[in-house]
């Protein structure tokens, strides 16, 4: 089942210049393919995941072998590893995708002109989709699905750590393209551990008409400095919970130790807490303890230290990192503007939570920290399109243009106008 290959040197050019023209073919069918078809593919490809999971699981664990080899840490560990409950998520993430509306075709906006005319904003696919993702193979199953349920053609270039396991699920995806007689065009994996193969694609605005690149911020810089093609950017995840001077010391608890710890490795973890000088009397030995009860290891500013001699010192550095470990910073600061204030100098515009019963405190945060997804009594780890409603997503954009936020079906389209007339010229 497994399409892992390792294409080397001047092989590698000439086979992605076929994908990009495989790429380009599949994205015209794809515009005008009927949903049933689409949907078929994605059934199809859902029930090959499970019926071949044994296959996926040996491929994750030649994957892990060469991971544990490196040394490579937990959390890294965790966001590679797959299981049969992992396996089973992803394959119902494919079914809900096929299950959700057709993005293509929907009107978004109709108007009737004093002229007479009638303008429609329709929606209409990317065209070819080029996704640049790290460590987490199950990103394969969703960023095909997504790519083509809303009419894309996608070429996926993963992480070399997880070479074979997204070479064994893109196996599932082909054969779900073959069973509703789609081209395998559609959706193909770069065939190679090579680096260059990036390069590649960031010059390849022939095929290409979109990049979505999802990893850390040396992956993102790179793509956003060399490439010669729009980007759909999806930064780190430094995201934060402030906990106010009105919040309920339980809720705050709860809220902080989820966004923290439910999960280290994703994205939506927060990484920095910060607690209103007004309430961290009361708040924060509860919150420092829970943490580190919970095998969190905790930096924080002298005021977090004072409260708990196991508390590491903070540097300039951890304000600004995105860890994906058990490891938070913790600050005081004097109310919500200062928590605003730090979060616009330090955050990286992903998530951002707010633990208040305070009414205006919360309206405040959330109209003015300028972020994709802000919350209001509730963890971070919700910033996930399947927590949203919206199916699996390919990352969480925090770009300002097109997408911002989860990016799933409907933010892989764009729109066209469509005018209908009687005769009208213009004067």
């Amino acid at each position: 089942m497994s399409t892992a290959e390792d294409i080397q040197g001047d092989d590698l050019l000439s086979r992605m210049q076929a994908m990009g023209a495989a790429a380009r073919a599949a994205a015209g069918l794809l515009a005008k393919t009927p949903t049933e078809a689409k949907n078929q593919a994605l059934r199809a490809a859902a029930a090959a995941m499970r019926a071949g999971a044994a296959d996926i699981l040996a491929a994750n664990e030649t994957d892990m072998t060469a991971a544990r080899e490196r040394d490579l840490g937990g959390a890294m560990l965790d966001r590679l590893a797959l299981t049969d409950e992992r396996i089973e998520a992803m394959a119902k993430g494919v079914e809900e995708i096929a299950a959700l509306d057709d993005p293509v075709g929907r009107s978004m906006a109709d108007w009737e002109r004093p002229n007479g005319l009638r303008i429609s904003r329709v929606r209409v696919p990317l065209g070819v989709i080029g996704i640049i993702y790290e460590s987490r193979p199950n990103v394969t199953a969703d960023a095909g699905a997504l790519c083509l349920k809303s009419g894309n053609a996608a070429i996926l270039r993963g992480g070399s750590e997880s070479f074979h396991s997204s070479g064994a699920i893109h196996g599932c995806l082909a054969e779900g393209l073959r069973a509703a007689g789609l081209p395998e065009g559609a959706i193909q994996l770069v065939p190679t551990r090579d680096r260059a193969a990036v390069g590649i694609m960031l010059g390849m605005q022939e095929y290409i008409d979109i990049i979505v690149p999802r990893g850390g911020r040396t992956l993102i810089e790179r793509v956003q400095n060399e490439g010669k093609i729009p980007v759909i950017a999806h930064l780190d995840g430094n995201c934060h919970v402030y906990v106010d001077a009105a919040a309920e010391p339980a809720m705050a608890r709860d809220i902080v130790l989820n966004a923290k710890m439910r999960r280290t490795g994703i994205c939506g973890a927060a990484e920095t807490l910060l607690v209103d000088r007004a309430c961290a009397e009361q708040q924060l030995p509860s919150l420092v303890d829970a943490l580190l009860a919970a095998g969190c290891e905790v930096r924080g500013d002298a005021a977090t230290r004072a409260v708990d001699e196991r508390v590491r010192a903070a540097e300039a550095a951890d304000w600004d990192t995105e860890y994906l470990d058990a490891i938070i910073a913790v600050k005081v600061v004097d109310g919500v503007g200062a928590a605003i204030e730090h979060i616009d100098r330090h955050g990286s515009h992903h998530t951002e939570s707010i633990v208040t019963g305070d009414p205006a405190a919360a309206e405040r945060f959330l109209r003015e920290v300028d972020s994709a997804i802000l919350l209001h009594n509730a963890s971070t780890q919700f910033a996930d399109g399947g927590e949203f409603g919206m199916g699996a997503e390919i990352g969480i954009s925090t770009n300002r243009l097109h997408a911002r936020g989860p990016v799933g079906v409907e933010q892989l389209t764009s729109f066209k106008y469509v005018v209908h007339g009687q005769g009208q010229t213009r004067p």
